[in-house]
C-alpha cells in the first residue's frame, strides 16, 4: 500500500493485509528507533543540566522531579487513598479530589511490587510513558508525513519548552502517550482500542475530554457522510458498529471519576466545585485577559506575541489538513488550557500534550532533507529547553 493510501484512508476503514501482532509490534519498533534515541537523548541532556545546576546550587535534582507540587499530592493518594483537604489561610479548600487516580494506582502498584519509594515509581512511570508517548507521537507523524516527519515530531515534543515536565512524576507524559497512541488507533481504524485508551486517559487527566471529543467528532461527522451518501441509516449503523462502540466506550474513565467524586460528596457537580476551589474553574478566558491586561507593557506584548504564533500554529494545522480527529484533538487541548481560571504558569503545561501543534515545524524541518541541519535546530532547542527547566525547577514556583 503507497504513502498516499495510508495518508487518505479515512478513519474508521480497517488497516489491509493484517500481521500476526508480535511481528508488526517488533518491526514498529525498529522504526521508531531512531525517534526514540533521539527523544531519550534530549530528555537526558535536560536531567544532566539539571543535576549540574542543582548539586553547584546545593539542592537535591530528584527531589525537584518527585517531591514538589503536585507529585506530592499523587504519592499521598497513592500511599493512604483520598480524603485530603489543605485549609488556605485565606479559607480557601485544596482537596486531593482534584487529581486523576491512574498514576497514583501505579505508583502504589510498583512500590509494592519493586524496591521504589513512591516518589521513584512516579518516575519510573513518567520516563516509561515519555518513551511511549515520543513512540505514539512518531507513529501518529509518521503515519501522516513519513517517518522522518515522526522523527522530527516526537524530538519536537522532547524540546518544547515546558518539556522538563516529562521527566516528573507528573501525568502529562502518561495522558500524551494514552492521548497519541488513541489517535493513532483512529487513523489505522482500531476504534474499540482508541475507545479502551481514552477510558484509561480519562482516569489520567481531566483535559481527556479533549480526546473522547476528537472520537465523538470523527465518529459523527463519518456518519452524517455516509448517510448523506444515500446509504440507509441502517447499513451504515451496522457497518460503523466499532466505531460507535469504541466512542460509547471513550468517555467512560473520565465519567467514572466525576461519578465516584459526586458520590463520595454527596453532589452530581462536586467535582467541578473541587475545581473550582483550586481555581480550575472554566472562565471562558477572562483570567488570561486580565492576566495580560495585568502586565507591563513589554511583558504584555511579549505574551500577546506568543498567543499569536499560537493561533498561527493552529491555522497551520487546519491548512495542512490534519485529519479530523488529529486536528480536534490539538485544537480541543489548546482550548482547554486557555479557557480554565487557573494559574498562568501551567498553561504552557497543560498544552504540551497538544503535540499535533508540532506538526507544521516538524513537516518544515524534514522538508531541508539534511541530517546536519535537522540535529543543528534539534541542539539548540534541546539546550534551551534544559536550561529552562533546571532554571524553573530549582525556582520556587510551580509548573
Amino acid at each position: 500500500m503507497s504513502d498516499h493510501q495510508l495518508r487518505t484512508r479515512r478513519p474508521g476503514a480497517p488497516s489491509p493485509h493484517p500481521r500476526a501482532p508480535g511481528p508488526r509490534t517488533a518491526a514498529a519498533l525498529r522504526a521508531a528507533a531512531p525517534a526514540l534515541a533521539v527523544y531519550a537523548a534530549v530528555r537526558a541532556l535536560g536531567l544532566l543540566v539539571l543535576w549540574v545546576a542543582a548539586h553547584a546550587s546545593g539542592k537535591d535534582p530528584l527531589t525537584r522531579l518527585s517531591g514538589r507540587w503536585d507529585s506530592v499530592w499523587y504519592q499521598r493518594i497513592a500511599e493512604n487513598g483520598y480524603g485530603y483537604t489543605v485549609t488556605l489561610p485565606d479559607g480557601a479548600l485544596h482537596s486531593d479530589l482534584a487529581f486523576f487516580p491512574l498514576l497514583p494506582a501505579l505508583e502504589r502498584g510498583l512500590s509494592e511490587v519493586t524496591p521504589l519509594t513512591l516518589g521513584g515509581a512516579g518516575l519510573l512511570v513518567a520516563w516509561t510513558a515519555g518513551l511511549l508517548a515520543a513512540w505514539g507521537i512518531f507513529a501518529v507523524g509518521a503515519q501522516l508525513r513519513g517517518r522522518r516527519t515522526g522523527v522530527v515530531l516526537a524530538a519536537l515534543w522532547g524540546v518544547y519548552p515546558t518539556a522538563f515536565v516529562q521527566s516528573m512524576a507528573y501525568t502529562e507524559t502518561l495522558f500524551t502517550a494514552l492521548a497519541a497512541w488513541a489517535l493513532y488507533a483512529v487513523l489505522k481504524g482500531r476504534w474499540l482500542v482508541a475507545g479502551g485508551l481514552s477510558v484509561l486517559a480519562g482516569l489520567t487527566r481531566p483535559s481527556a475530554a479533549a480526546l473522547i471529543a476528537a472520537l465523538a467528532i470523527t465518529a459523527a461527522v463519518t456518519l452524517v457522510r455516509e448517510i448523506r451518501a444515500g446509504n440507509g441509516l441502517g447499513p451504515v449503523l451496522r457497518r460503523n458498529a466499532r466505531m460507535i462502540a469504541g466512542v460509547a466506550l471513550a468517555p467512560l474513565g473520565w465519567l467514572a471519576y466525576v461519578v465516584f467524586v459526586a458520590v463520595r460528596e454527596g453532589s452530581p457537580v462536586a467535582y467541578f466545585d473541587v475545581q473550582a476551589q483550586w481555581g480550575n474553574s472554566i472562565d471562558g478566558g477572562r483570567a488570561l485577559a486580565a492576566f495580560i491586561a495585568g502586565l507591563p507593557l513589554p511583558a504584555a506584548l511579549g505574551l500577546c506575541a506568543a498567543l499569536g504564533l499560537l493561533g498561527w500554529l493552529v491555522v497551520l494545522c487546519v491548512r495542512q489538513r490534519q485529519p479530523l480527529p488529529v486536528l480536534v484533538y490539538g485544537i480541543a487541548i489548546v482550548v482547554i488550557s486557555l479557557i480554565g481560571a487557573g494559574y498562568f504558569g501551567s498553561r504552557p503545561r497543560l498544552m504540551m500534550p497538544a503535540f499535533p501543534l508540532l506538526l507544521p515545524p516538524a513537516v518544515a524541518l524534514a522538508r531541508l532533507r539534511s541530517t546536519g541541519r535537522e540535529a543543528a535546530v534539534i541542539a539548540v532547542l534541546a539546550c534551551a529547553s534544559a536550561a529552562y527547566g533546571a532554571w524553573t525547577l530549582l525556582g520556587a514556583g510551580p509548573p
